[in-house]
């Protein structure tokens, strides 16, 4: 380096040096590779199939089991399924429940702590019926309760690897006389003596249908329709029927659009005297043959209405009329059926945003005398997380709102006794009269003091069952 030139012009030689080095640090980016000592990974190259553990184990389904002690039946305590007997989240037994809790809040008479999630029970003469998941030994369980104690019964299980993924388990079980019947976050399906919890008969649907499982794992629950178990499955089936008592087939509906499986549950309907599952999965809605000789047959479908993420069911409104909706703004949809000479069809009346409408992002609203209540998502404008009501011929205005000074989240809610319970996310229960034409609270109380309160709840013979994230508590409801 000429040394009285650097002294003379330093400033200069800085310039140039910065130059060169930052145009050779460029042409090393530009011709340097990070991955050329990666191994490219293709299907098949772990040897894993599907239907099977991260570990590589096959999924042995109902092969765990715990017995701990007997209970005779109670008849007269039945919350057989996911919305209840009549699939419309309405307890209409004929017992008076609480209009306000007592000064030190609700009489709770057992809890029970749980796996992360969000799966709620069901209820047959006095047992309750959980799917769980145990983190620590890894494996999808369902637990019998007590409903009257909390004891637990038996447990039948089996060791699916599960990552958390906001919450493990969401589905509520089928359960009736015989049979109780689950479906896992992995979408293992299991059926289970309900009285003894002897494993019957189980169904891998990944494994066997190339089923997808959805985001944030199954939020599917099955349907028993007499002795047969009712699944949606997309892959290689869209919906399926098994017989309950053999674990076979009864039919299996084809899929060649590939609609994949969503979290919203099949739904059945009446129409002009003919029984058909509605269901709405990634991909349209559409009604299947319940009965008669076509069982199976798709009669109608749409794609209309078509959201990427589904959770709330399909609302079954009067005269043919069926409520859509989900949330991450799809908005909702409201379809005609029609049927002339036997070839059915569907019609869309209304399609509109959540900041326009009924919306809903997780819970199914419910419908009750022309009018269909529910809450709305975050994205409905001044709306936004407020109870409603809605005339079922008019589902952009609403007749009845809780206003700004009662917002509920994800929870869910029920009607039972004349009343609204609506559980909040952070576990505080409403209880509210049920109107069409104001809100009126009657009383509020902390159920929990837990987070992510989103699991369905269930009400049979003045109890109530709740849960949060972590816990299910059975709360004492009956009118003194």
């Amino acid at each position: 380096m000429d040394l009285p030139m650097f002294k003379k012009h330093p400033t200069r030689y800085f310039l140039l040096f910065f130059i060169l080095s930052a145009l050779g640090l460029l042409a090393w980016w530009f011709f340097y590779d990070p991955v050329k000592s990666f191994t490219v990974s293709v299907p098949g190259m772990d040897n894993r199939k599907k239907g099977m553990t991260s570990q590589g184990k096959p999924v042995q389904i109902g092969a765990e089991f715990k017995f701990f002690k007997a209970a005779e039946d109670v008849p007269g305590t039945s919350w057989t399924r996911f919305r209840g007997a009549d699939f419309d989240n309405i307890s209409k037994e004929n017992v008076r429940l609480i209009d306000r809790f007592g000064k030190n809040g609700p009489e709770i008479l057992w809890r029970v702590s749980l796996g992360e999630g969000h799966a709620a029970p069901a209820v047959y003469n006095g047992k309750v019926y959980l799917l769980d998941y145990d983190e620590t030994a890894k494996a999808d369980q369902l637990r019998c309760f007590s409903l009257s104690t909390g004891e637990e019964l038996w447990r039948r299980g089996y060791r699916v690897h599960l990552k958390r993924n906001h919450g493990l388990s969401r589905t509520v079980p089928a359960v009736n006389q015989k049979f109780v019947l689950s479906i896992g976050p992995k979408c293992q399906v299991m059926c289970l003596n309900r009285l003894n919890g002897d494993f019957l008969w189980g169904i891998d649907l990944e494994k066997e249908y190339k089923t997808e499982i959805p985001f944030w794992y199954t939020g599917q629950c099955p349907l028993l329709d007499g002795d047969t178990a009712i699944m949606a499955t997309g892959g290689n089936a869209l919906l399926i029927a098994v017989d309950c008592n053999t674990g076979k087939k009864v039919w299996e509906t084809p899929n060649p659009k590939g609609w994949k499986m969503s979290h919203s549950s099949v739904m059945p309907m009446m129409f002009q005297g003919k029984k058909m599952f509605v269901y709405l999965s990634i991909g349209g809605v559409c009604g299947i043959s319940a009965s008669g000789a076509d069982r199976g047959k798709v009669l109608w479908e749409s794609a209309e209405f078509a959201p990427s993420v589904v959770a709330p069911s399909p609302v079954i409104l009067d005269n043919g009329k069926i409520f859509f909706t989900a949330g991450y703004g799809a908005g909702s949809a409201i379809i005609q059926i029609t049927n002339v000479k036997g070839r059915y069809g569907v019609k869309v009346l209304q399609k509109y945003k959540p900041q326009d409408g009924l919306a809903s992002e997780q819970q199914t609203p419910i419908f009750a005398d022309g009018h269909i209540f529910g809450i709305q998502p975050k994205d409905a404008g001044g709306l936004r997380n407020q109870f409603v009501c809605y005339k079922s011929g008019d589902f952009k205005q609403p007749v009845m709102s809780s206003g700004k000074t009662d917002r509920f989240g994800l929870g869910p809610y029920i009607m039972a006794d004349g009343k609204f319970y609506i559980l909040n996310d952070d576990g505080e229960m409403t209880i509210a009269r049920a109107s069409t034409t104001q809100f009126i609270v009657l009383s509020k109380s902390r159920i929990m003091d837990g987070q992510d309160s989103w699991g369905p709840i269930a009400i049979t013979g003045g109890y109530m069952l709740v849960r949060d994230s972590k816990q299910m508590v059975c709360l004492n409801i009956k009118a003194q």
